[in-house]
């Protein structure tokens, strides 16, 4: 009887811990890590606040388990496509179409993930995601030079610097001011345009043709 007390009591205290790292996510989807505060967490999951205290040790413990578990969804998404079919540039194409529409469609968040400032335990899980996107790009590049399709020297530099080029690509556009002056109607960058430049300045760094454009009708 003992053991399957402890065993419900693990299964409810993982869901309660799953419910509250969702209702985490929602809100900084929705304002960013600023919005998430833990009294205002423990309303929305409908729980004590020092009840969060006995899955997470502070604020930031909490943060950098949000940034994980959004950054990994990403992470997926991406590897998804940079394995799947094609050759390898186009695939380094489709995977940087995928990234910036993604990131367009949740653009909140997507900034909250790249440029927000945020807690140590935070960045430090930045940190290491981006030696995962760049693990992920260099998987690519590599398999692009030995196809004879990309030119690429140094791999892992290579990789990093795709990393950044999305980064400082999709950080303008998807920031609060530029999102303030897209509702309010003025010039704005489209998604095509930020993809599209994206995509050519990746594909001319590692040395890749540049698509052909579809005829005029």
């Amino acid at each position: 009887m003992a053991y399957r007390t402890t065993a419900l009591r693990i299964d409810r205290d993982q869901a309660l811990r799953e419910r509250i790292l969702a209702s985490a996510l929602a809100r900084v989807a929705e304002g960013g890590f600023a919005a998430l505060t833990m009294q205002a967490l423990a309303e929305d999951v409908g729980i004590a606040t020092g009840s969060l205290y006995r899955h997470f040790h502070n604020k930031g413990e909490l943060a950098a388990e949000v940034f994980a578990l959004a950054s990994q969804g990403e992470l997926e998404a991406l590897l998804q496509t940079l394995r799947g079919p094609g050759s390898p540039a186009e695939r380094l194409a489709a995977g940087l179409q995928q990234f910036a529409a993604r990131a367009w469609h949740s653009r909140r968040l997507a900034f909250a993930l790249i440029a927000e400032p945020v807690e140590p335990q935070v960045d430090e899980q930045r940190l290491l995601y981006r030696e995962a996107y760049a693990e992920s790009f260099g998987e690519l590049l590599e398999q692009g030079n030995a196809a004879g399709v990309f030119r690429v020297s140094h791999l892992s530099l290579t990789a990093a610097c795709l990393v950044g080029a999305i980064a400082e690509a999709l950080v303008g556009p998807l920031s609060p001011p530029a999102r303030a002056a897209r509702e309010a109607g003025y010039p704005a960058l489209s998604l095509s345009e930020v993809s599209q430049g994206l995509v050519t300045f990746c594909l001319r760094a590692v040395g890749a043709p540049l698509p052909e454009k579809e005829p005029q009708s």
